[in-house]
């Protein structure tokens, strides 16, 4: 039984959060607040700050590793026979980077590292996201949402709490990523000599119902004198063109200083039927090849989508400290780098025979998609093997699976305006870096915030927008975990 108190807090919280633009589109004429966790979860000071000062150098790892097109080739070559995703991928590519002369664009790098926080081994990469690496205001305002709590209704925060004190961990993720952004912005604009107003492209999905994250980082560029404009792929469709000085221009609003890809991860994102192409998909695919071949600023440029995949990942865990120094890093910087890296084998024939000879308990099974439902888990995992034909073998890898300790009280868990506790809660613990040409763009070496999803251990799939997560922030551990 959930008192009247809680109750109450919970719908004060529910309308701060919709106030807050903490939602997701419904309809054309409403909204719903974003699943979240009424009080953060805890985390060790030192396993925190050790993680914020190491997590850029992924971001370095990143930007190295995308600029290297050659690696990129032969990394990616083998997944292509197996997934026409990336196939395409792999040619758009090729015609970006074709030709002695270096593609114009200017490479910025906004990725999101998630970690889970083994009880055995630590934090442990999961999966490095540089493209729709979104939802970073959201982390910021679950932030916030909590730190309301705290003051408006500290009694019933104190109950559902993890711990009695402790220092709510600030969440610069807005200002950074819009600052980060507005400097590339500049950069190019600049560059130019143009006058007026700098302007920056996101690219959408089209009926997106997470615009409101998007809409935050779109204010704070605002806020910063930059125009922002949304299309999709299709509405830019025959609208560019070339200006001097391989300026990028959109029809109708003039020069182009930096784009936004938050779409562009999947085949639908570039279907559009009522387009003649020889190829499906062909056609918006070469807007945003057409895109890199301009000197605007670019996240995510085709690169950086390979250099962030499945593959490219399985292939850097496997990789020797020695060999991880080929990528821009030092060699202290590699084992550190290295110390993050979970364990990952490849797909091959042999798979079959290894996984019915191990618990698959140990290990998840994942192909190179985005977002949710691209993992298989425990008994699914031979069957899948059994049925993959050998050209598919190199888009598949398996990661040894991580299991975070479950927060030591019941949490309570705000969705869709109904509450639920939940006993086994676990969370997942993105980290924003952002680079501007393999440089940090923002102060402590391009940290820039944090992102928590949380959901229940017996959950495989815990994402807030596409699975049963919720969101969810960070409180360091200082107190003794109460009972409720």
């Amino acid at each position: 039984m959930i008192e009247l108190t809680t109750k109450q807090a919970t719908q004060d919280a529910i309308e701060w959060a919709l106030m807050q633009g903490l939602a997701l589109k419904i309809t054309p004429q409403s909204a719903s607040h974003v699943a979240f966790s009424f009080t953060p979860a805890s985390i060790n000071r030192k396993r925190f700050e050790h993680l914020k000062s190491t997590v850029p150098l992924l971001g370095k790892l990143i930007h190295y590793v995308s600029e290297n097109q050659l690696f990129l080739r032969e990394a990616i070559s083998p997944v292509a026979s197996g997934d026409a995703f990336f196939g395409a991928l792999l040619g758009m590519h090729r015609q970006i980077h074709k030709g002695a002369r270096k593609a114009p664009r200017l490479p910025l790098l906004i990725m999101r590292s998630d970690f889970m926080d083994d009880a055995k081994d630590g934090p442990k990469l999961i999966e490095f996201n540089g493209i729709a690496a979104g939802m970073g205001p959201f982390g910021q305002r679950i932030h916030e949402l909590h730190r309301y709590l705290r003051t408006q209704w500290p009694d019933t925060y104190a109950t559902w709490s993890s711990a009695e004190e402790g220092e709510l961990i600030s969440n610069p993720a807005i200002e950074r990523l819009s600052q980060s952004i507005a400097d590339a912005t500049f950069q190019i604009k600049q560059e130019s000599g143009d006058e007026g107003l700098a302007v920056f492209l996101m690219i959408v999905q089209a009926n997106e119902d997470n615009v409101f994250d998007q809409h935050l980082l779109e204010l704070a560029l605002q806020d910063k004198g930059i125009k922002t404009v949304r299309r999709t792929f299709r509405e830019l469709y025959g609208k560019l063109s070339t200006g001097q000085d391989d300026r990028l221009i959109l029809e109708g609003i003039g020069p182009i200083d930096c784009v936004y890809l938050r779409a562009g991860y999947e085949y639908e994102d570039y279907a559009a039927s009522d387009i003649i192409s020889r190829v499906c998909c062909d056609a918006l695919m070469q807007t945003r090849v057409f895109i890199e071949k301009h000197r605007v600023a670019v996240n995510a440029t085709v690169s950086q989508q390979l250099a962030t995949s499945k593959r490219v990942q399985m292939l850097l865990t496997s990789m020797s400290t020695e060999s991880l120094t080929q990528f821009g890093l030092k060699q202290d910087e590699a084992q550190s780098v290295k110390n993050l890296l979970g364990e990952m084998l490849p797909v091959n024939k042999d798979s079959v025979s290894w996984s019915s000879e191990h618990s698959s308990l140990d290990w998840v099974l994942k192909n190179q998609g985005e977002g949710g439902g691209h993992c298989v888990f425990a008994e699914d995992i031979l069957p899948t093997l059994q049925r993959l034909k050998p050209e598919e073998y190199q888009a598949w890898s398996l990661m040894r699976r991580l299991y975070p300790t479950p927060r030591a009280n019941t949490a309570l868990l705000v969705r869709k305006g109904e509450l639920s506790k939940v006993d086994d809660l676990i969370s997942e613990i993105g980290m924003f870096t952002v680079h501007i040409d393999g440089k940090p763009a923002v102060e402590e070496e391009g940290y820039a915030g944090y992102l928590i999803r949380s959901k229940s251990s017996t959950i495989t799939e815990g994402g807030v927008h596409s699975g049963m997560g919720v969101l969810d922030s960070l409180v360091f551990e200082t107190g003794v975990p109460q009972k409720n």
